[in-house]
């Protein structure tokens, strides 16, 4: 059994995984994350597999991200965020270590953990007017290294500037030109393009494709990050900025950021 929120189809040997959460943009709580690590690892297993499609329910967003609402038992504290990073670490490289090509079929909302998640895929699709980008900048949230890692090696130090510290939020024709899209096409031709690249990988020979998958990422190496520095990525929630963000969230209006 999977996640009931992740659901998994098959057309032929490929395995398309829909994030079901339609009424909330698709985000995430703790319990996707974690059934998102179980269903990439459980694909990952099978032979009969060439290619994995990750996709949001309905066309109004691919993932808009985690489920803020859940931050109230989810995480706010350190030692919850301590066991939510982790989870969260899992769950991203899941998609990066899974055997087979992983493709994105991004529609509207790709923001936050969803841009995460794209990031993750070794192929990314998406409309002309989708809306990409990384907003923890405006909850006072610091983005683990790991995760940073596959931006800055897909577009670069200045595009994951522009992402990681501006906040940039680019439609699919600006990610495409950024390097962060591998094809834009019209929305309503997303599945048609996605899926058609999903079959142009099923047929080539698989264990090329996935050698060729373990060895792109074998060439980046280990990051040289220590565990404890690892670690401290979670201390944002030891900030004021953090809480008071937060709060300000929840009460509908603009935070103000101290530095403190």
């Amino acid at each position: 059994m999977y996640h009931p929120k992740l659901k998994v189809t098959y057309e032929g040997t490929i395995a398309v995984v829909t994030f079901d959460r339609a009424e909330v943009r698709n985000c995430f709580d703790l319990s996707m994350w974690q059934g998102l690590r179980t269903t990439m690892e459980r694909l990952s297993e099978r032979d009969d597999l060439r290619c994995v499609v990750l996709r949001g329910a309905g066309t109004e967003a691919f993932c808009a991200g985690a489920d803020i609402k859940a931050f109230e038992h989810e995480r706010g504290t350190k030692e919850l965020e301590d066991f939510y990073s982790v989870e969260l670490h899992h769950s991203f490289q899941s998609i990066r270590l899974c055997r087979h090509p992983v493709v994105a079929m991004i529609m509207g909302f790709c923001i936050g953990g969803g841009a995460g998640i794209a990031t993750m895929c070794d192929f990314r699709v998406g409309g002309e007017n989708i809306k990409f980008g990384v907003t923890a900048r405006n909850l006072g949230i610091w983005y683990p290294y790991a995760e940073i890692d596959p931006v800055v090696s897909t577009v670069g130090i200045g595009v994951a500037a522009e992402i990681f510290i501006e906040g940039r939020i680019f439609n699919g024709r600006e990610a495409y030109e950024k390097g962060i899209l591998s094809r834009v096409v019209a929305d309503p031709d997303v599945e048609t393009e996605a899926m058609a690249l999903a079959r142009r990988i099923t047929e080539g020979a698989p264990l090329s494709a996935r050698f060729h998958k373990m060895a792109i990422r074998k060439i980046r190496g280990e990051l040289p990050i220590t565990p404890e520095e690892d670690l401290a990525v979670n201390d944002f929630v030891l900030t004021e900025d953090f809480q008071n963000a937060f709060r300000a969230f929840k009460e509908k209006r603009k935070p103000v950021f101290t530095g403190r």
